[in-house]
């Protein structure tokens, strides 16, 4: 049986900064245009939060089911390592879901905004199917993209739209920066796990790339990031101070680039994810504050 402490770290609280970081760029992006709504900003964390977190313990569920936790290094695995019932994982999955749904149609009623209805539920169903299902498209090389649209695009501009009823240029280059760095704390993920993915025969994009281009991959998302803040910036100046996030990048880049494997590797995946949260708090105060300006 699992303790209350073990249930947590399934959770995966270090990848949470995924879930704050699009609404906070969202809520920044819908403040410039003098619509934010607090309480639809908080309901759609509270949507965000608990979509990561059901994904987090689906993940958990079906990589355990299939093997291929069983040799695995960073945050402990509910099902791999035999602490916890697949079955009850996988009720912990479906609840949290269950909460990201209740309370995105709550937002979604009051905000009116009906044409986000769809893309939740489309959002919670490819939530599921990243490693769950009979062809999880996790195991295709596709983890990233779901990312990218879903916890970059979707999240970011829902929040926006929710507020503000419309979207803007500093809100669509925001969500890209937001969507390229959460991708990037997938890639510093699936970096580390490329021995015990290609031998469980899990095909990630890591394992398809190999170790350099992976690395590659990585520099490229957060050079995206740098090119959405500069596209901000045409528009609101003020994004510009987003850069002094940069700061936290560097040394992670640097542990890639001397080669570090296993688990040299794992705190770069918690980092990659505070750089994100700190960005993301930056572009949208940056952003935010074009409303301030005369």
């Amino acid at each position: 049986m699992a303790t209350l402490s073990q249930w947590v770290q399934g959770a995966r609280p270090r990848t949470l900064p995924v879930a704050v970081s699009p609404v906070a760029v969202g809520t920044g992006a819908a403040y410039a245009l003098n619509r934010t709504t607090w309480g639809y900003a908080l309901l759609a964390l509270v949507v965000s939060l608990c979509l990561q977190i059901g994904v987090n313990y689906a993940n958990d569920y079906s990589d355990g089911i299939r093997g291929t936790d069983e040799v695995r290094l960073g945050p402990i695995r509910l099902v791999g390592q035999g602490l916890a019932e697949p079955s009850n994982v996988k009720v912990a999955a479906m609840v949290s879901f269950f909460l990201a749904g209740l309370f995105g149609f709550a937002l979604v009623a009051l905000s009116q905004a009906w044409l986000m209805l769809p893309i939740g539920a489309a959002c919670v169903v490819a939530a599921w199917h990243y490693t769950g299902g009979k062809n999880p498209y996790g195991y295709r090389g596709l983890g990233e993209v779901f990312v990218f649209v879903f916890f970059g695009l979707v999240a970011t501009l829902g929040t926006m739209y929710t507020q503000a009823g419309r979207l803007s240029w500093s809100g669509l280059l925001g969500a890209v920066g937001v969507g390229a760095l959460a991708s990037a704390i997938l890639v510093a993920n699936n970096l580390r796990d490329i021995p015990t993915d290609a031998e469980s025969g899990k095909r990630t994009l890591a394992v398809r790339l190999g170790d350099e281009g992976t690395r590659r991959l990585y520099y490229g998302l957060v050079l995206v990031s740098v090119l959405t803040v500069a596209g901000c910036a045409v528009v609101s100046p003020t994004a510009l101070v987003a850069l002094a996030a940069y700061l936290l990048a560097h040394p992670l880049i640097e542990v890639l680039r001397s080669g570090a494997t296993g688990r040299a590797l794992v705190p770069v995946l918690a980092r990659t994810g505070q750089f994100q949260l700190v960005w993301s708090l930056l572009l949208a105060l940056g952003i935010g504050s074009a409303a301030l300006l005369p």
